[in-house]
């Protein structure tokens, strides 16, 4: 069973977090508007205070959907905006709004909005070999502020991802590539990205923008939500 919560008053608002992370990443979204929107946060399988789910990025999405309502407006950061995105093909949702995220994470011979494959595989490699150490450096890439670093890694500290959940959350993000889901999706689309993100490079602006999404640039790095200028714009 996946944890999750909801709070709050209006239209329904659910917001799914990255990989190693947990919902409550999002504390600040939910404390700035919850005055307007019900908001639901859940935890990704294996994550948080979520048991582990085995499979891949269908199995792991017909779970989150059961908790989904519908004509939802539904968030998605990092690798929880690839599972958004596969979602969003499979249930009726009334807004999707991707942050730092990406329909297809890695490079390939025809995508260089990515990261390379080599790159991603030696972090795969290290995770195995010394979890800790990777995991601080993962947190590191999201943000140069190094109280905000001090408060990311004790937020995955407190609820540790399982190690099976890290493993498949980085199988799911190697081996999907929705950009044809993406593009197939006809409900209104917003992209936000951060200027200084070494993950999700800014230049992708330019496919979302050719694929009919609304985009927006905030200076930040991979968590743009958490910068004071972040705002959602829900129209």
């Amino acid at each position: 069973m996946l944890w999750y919560k909801t709070i709050g008053n209006g239209p329904s608002l659910v917001l799914l977090h990255g990989w190693a992370f947990n919902s409550d990443i999002f504390q600040s979204l939910i404390d700035k508007y919850k005055a307007n929107y019900r908001i639901t946060v859940i935890d990704l399988p294996g994550h948080g205070r979520s048991r582990d789910i085995d499979g891949n990025i269908e199995s792991w999405c017909n779970e989150l959907t059961k908790l989904i309502p519908e004509q939802s407006i539904l968030l998605g950061w990092s690798l929880g905006g690839l599972l958004s995105i596969y979602i969003a093909s499979q249930i009726e949702i009334s807004k999707l709004i991707l942050v730092a995220a990406s329909p297809c994470l890695i490079n390939n011979e025809n995508w260089n909005y990515g990261i390379s494959s080599e790159i991603f595989d030696q972090f795969a490699i290290n995770l195995k070999n010394d979890s800790t150490k990777s995991l601080k450096r993962f947190v590191s890439l999201q943000s140069k502020d190094k109280s905000q670093f001090q408060e990311l890694y004790k937020s995955i500290q407190k609820y540790p991802a399982s190690h099976s959940a890290l493993n498949t959350g980085l199988e799911i993000i190697i081996n999907s590539d929705l950009r044809d889901i993406y593009k197939d999706i006809a409900i209104p689309k917003t992209t936000i990205l951060g200027s200084l993100d070494t993950l999700v490079p800014v230049k992708i602006k330019e496919w979302y923008e050719s694929v009919g999404s609304k985009t927006s640039i905030i200076c930040s790095g991979h968590m743009p939500f958490l910068d004071k200028s972040f705002t959602l714009n829900i129209k």
